[in-house]
């Protein structure tokens, strides 16, 4: 990644951080439940799904600098937050480290994780519809798209079908429909928000959901080959004993999984994005460094920048 690029990622993330803590502020509440909500929410994470969202927007054409774009990009982040509390919790996956830290329910209990992710989702769909300067149409598109994601579409039946068939055994073919409701979905809701703003075509959101099935799934195999790495600032081996496709397939075949979907994603999002290569630099370059952080190797056929 050439200088001048991550710079620009370092601004875009400090701008989100700077938003996060706009639409969540400290001094209105001084509950738990809200202390809550601000911790899982802006503790130093990736950013990947909002900076996707502010990339691509820009790559189709949309000026960065649009009023209510950073706004759905905080929404996406808010949504992801809470999905994180609700699996870390007890009954969920019962995970005692997330980003580092000890995990919300570790933190406030899990009560107080289970309201603080209800009242996130329910910030973040007031969050798009309050956006500034968008249009009433797209901001109601862009609930559609969320809403998609969070429910029995999307997070909520992923989760369900990963905590009720995972310790059984699972075909490839299931497993990877968990993975797209897990992963993919959320993914999919992120870049269909960013083609609303820019009035992509139809042709080009085609593409963008066929990119954010391949990654997530891209997504969601390199998490299955991180299980058991240290540094990750999750728990680790959480993987034990469930039907993964590492499990069934093992790694190598996991690995050649991985650069197949990296290889697809790659070329989907091409044509989408005609005219910019912003969100495929960013992509290229964040797998490259999960990639060597985990000690897999990257697509040789990748193009470089």
């Amino acid at each position: 990644m050439n200088v001048n690029h991550e710079d620009e990622l370092q601004a875009l993330r400090a701008a989100l951080q700077c938003r996060l803590d706009q639409l969540l502020p400290a001094a209105e509440q001084q509950d738990l439940v809200w202390t809550a909500m601000r911790e899982g929410t802006l503790a130093a994470g990736k950013r990947v799904r909002p900076l996707l969202l502010v990339l691509t927007a820009r790559d189709l054409g949309c000026d960065i600098e649009q009023p209510g774009l950073l706004d759905l990009a905080c929404a996406v982040e808010m949504v992801h937050a809470a999905s994180l509390m609700l699996d870390d919790i007890p009954c969920m996956d019962n995970a005692l480290l997330r980003r580092g830290k000890p995990t919300i329910h570790r933190q406030y209990g899990e009560n107080v994780a289970i309201l603080a992710a209800v009242a996130l989702l329910s910030r973040a769909f007031g969050v798009i519809a309050e956006a500034q300067a968008l249009p009433h149409d797209c901001k109601t598109q862009a609930v559609a798209e969320l809403s998609i994601a969070t429910g029995m579409q999307g997070l909520v039946q992923g989760q369900y079908r990963d905590l009720n068939e995972g310790a059984q055994a699972r075909s490839a073919e299931a497993i990877l429909v968990t993975n797209e409701l897990k992963t993919s979905r959320l993914f999919d809701a992120t870049l269909q928000m960013a083609a609303i703003v820019a009035n992509a075509s139809l042709p080009a959101r085609q593409r963008l959901r066929c990119f954010a099935r391949d990654l997530g799934q891209a997504f969601q195999l390199l998490d299955d080959l991180a299980d058991g790495v240290s540094g990750t600032g999750k728990d680790l081996n959480k993987d034990h004993g469930k039907s993964t496709l590492v499990a069934i397939l093992g790694a190598d075949a996991v690995r050649a999984r991985l650069r197949d979907h990296l290889r697809s994603a790659d070329e989907h999002l091409a044509h989408a994005c005609e005219k910019g290569v912003a969100t495929r630099r960013f992509m290229h370059a964040w797998f490259d460094k999960q990639m060597a952080l985990f000690g897999q190797d990257r697509p040789q056929s990748l193009t470089e920048y």
